[in-house]
């Protein structure tokens, strides 16, 4: 079995999770409240794995600035994502946010000119299509 396919599944597993919950959560208090509460539960993950690891940070700049984009770009996005639940179908919802890839796939490409074949383009077509599908 390839090393990767466990956690991989986990993730998988957790983040479906993650996209059903916030429908529950905006169901009794306001998105923004939702937030703020998922927050407290990712800290309780980063203080736990932080005591489970004997964490050591590294301190380079702009891996520090990426790192902190990343939970700036995590958390507003959360945030519409949880106002979009409140207000959508949360299957119809989480599915047109699961499309993020396309993004990173653009993004890599532009920035760091990882190549788009001609597989992954068909991908993001099919993608697009579904959503379109999905929503209509």
């Amino acid at each position: 079995m390839e090393s990767w396919l466990i956690p991989a599944s986990a993730a998988l597993i957790i983040y479906g999770l993650w996209g059903f919950f916030p429908k529950l959560a905006v169901s009794y208090i306001n998105p923004t409240s939702a937030l703020i509460y998922e927050i407290a539960g990712a800290m309780l993950v980063g203080l736990v794995t932080l005591c489970a690891v004997g964490f050591h940070p590294e301190t380079h700049p702009k891996g520090i600035l990426f790192a902190v984009l990343t939970g700036v770009a995590g958390m507003v996005g959360t945030l519409f994502f949880f106002a979009a639940a409140s207000r959508g179908k949360i299957s119809v919802v989480v599915s047109m946010t699961a499309l993020y890839p396309i993004i990173t796939i653009v993004l890599a490409a532009i920035f760091l000119h990882e190549p788009i074949t001609a597989k992954q383009l068909l991908g993001m077509l099919c993608a697009v299509v579904a959503i379109m599908l999905l929503t209509s």
